[in-house]
């Protein structure tokens, strides 16, 4: 069994606290991405799992071991980096076996693990290239291929995909997927990209300012986000936030205008409070060209600012109340700068923060 749990783990750097105390349970064969900007402590985070930083307190444990004190080697988890890390003058099957090699691993078992990791990606007939003769996608399937071969406990990634262009990061994502199904072992994957978390991930960790801001399974976080900055960072593009104070059962806007309130959020929304109203761009579209225009909702005509145009939909820029809001277009309809459109906005989907804490006002 493979599962790790972190307790109260703490990373100091001299008087700078990197990472404050957090908990986690990750189970046994479960995919865990930590995702969040840069210097949020998820890399931070990861190394200590591996080894690589010294804890400065709380614990990690590993198949029910506390491996504080273990070096990397002996920890039985496998890390695969952001800059491939591959021998240059050793052609892929020597790559792939080195550490077994090193570890006094008899030459026929290497031979029989590496041939079995390179049938799992796709590497045989590449066996006998250097890593000067493979495009990146290869060279990023040998460094995950070398640490198959272990049969780890676990699986570390560190942002594994950020040298790649989009098209390999989007064949990459779809590897590694299947990479976890047919290698079932529990797999810890860091990245910033909210995208790579929101396909790869059974459960998304969110991670700001070296704490954990909210942990779920993909949907979980995107439909139901704890906080506004979790609603900010998770989607793409990101939700809107609109500031109002409520007044009367509705969010008064800057500019006078009223909104109702969100029906999650009715409960605990006090008069005089300063919020935050959080709606999506595919949840603001125009009369007729949105996903859907079911259920509660608002409708204003708004001038478009930008309009960029993506095939079957287009994102709009424009501005209720004086904040720019990103909206969605669904369809081949062109769209210019200056024209006025009605817009509907799904209101049963919005979401409510709290202004000062960013607290959701969600009902939970």
């Amino acid at each position: 069994m493979a599962e790790i749990v972190l307790n109260k783990l703490v990373k100091n750097y001299g008087r700078t606290r990197a990472v404050h105390g957090i908990d986690l349970s990750i189970a046994h064969q479960e995919f865990v991405v930590l995702v969040g900007p840069s210097g949020c402590g998820k890399s931070t985070t990861l190394r200590m799992i591996a080894g690589l930083e010294e804890i400065s307190d709380g614990t990690v444990s590993i198949g029910g071991a506390v491996v504080n004190e273990l070096p990397p080697r002996k920890r039985n988890i496998s890390m695969v980096f952001q800059n491939y890390a591959l021998y240059p003058h050793m052609n892929v099957r020597e790559n792939l076996g080195f550490g077994l090699k090193i570890a006094g691993q008899p030459a026929a078992d290497i031979a029989q693990r590496v041939d079995e990791a390179a049938e799992i990606l796709g590497l045989t007939e590449l066996l006998e290239r250097t890593p000067a003769e493979l495009s990146g996608g290869q060279r990023q399937r040998v460094a995950m291929g070398r640490a198959i071969v272990r049969k780890p406990a676990a699986f570390l990634f560190d942002e594994p995909l950020s040298n790649l262009d989009a098209k390999l990061r989007g064949q990459m994502r779809a590897e590694i997927k299947k990479l976890h199904q047919s290698v079932r072992t529990t797999v810890v994957y860091v990245t910033h990209d909210q995208i790579e978390a929101m396909t790869l991930a059974d459960r998304i960790v969110v991670m700001r300012a070296g704490r954990i801001e909210q942990v779920g399974t993909p949907m979980e976080v995107y439909n139901h986000p704890t906080s506004a900055f979790v609603a900010t960072f998770i989607g793409s593009p990101p939700m809107n936030m609109l500031p109002g104070t409520i007044s009367g059962g509705a969010v008064r806007l800057a500019d006078g205008s009223a909104l109702p309130v969100p029906e999650r959020a009715a409960d605990n929304a006090r008069e005089g409070q300063e919020v935050l109203l959080g709606i999506r761009p595919d949840d603001i579209s125009p009369v007729g060209h949105g996903l859907s225009q079911d259920g509660p909702g608002a409708e204003l005509t708004l001038t478009v600012a930008i309009a960029e145009p993506l095939g079957m939909e287009s994102l709009i820029f424009t501005r209720i109340a004086g904040q720019e809001v990103q909206a969605k277009l669904y369809g081949p309809r062109m769209v210019l700068p200056g024209e006025e459109l009605v817009f509907r906005l799904a209101l049963d989907r919005a979401h409510l923060f709290d202004a000062a804490s960013g607290a959701s006002l969600e009902a939970r």
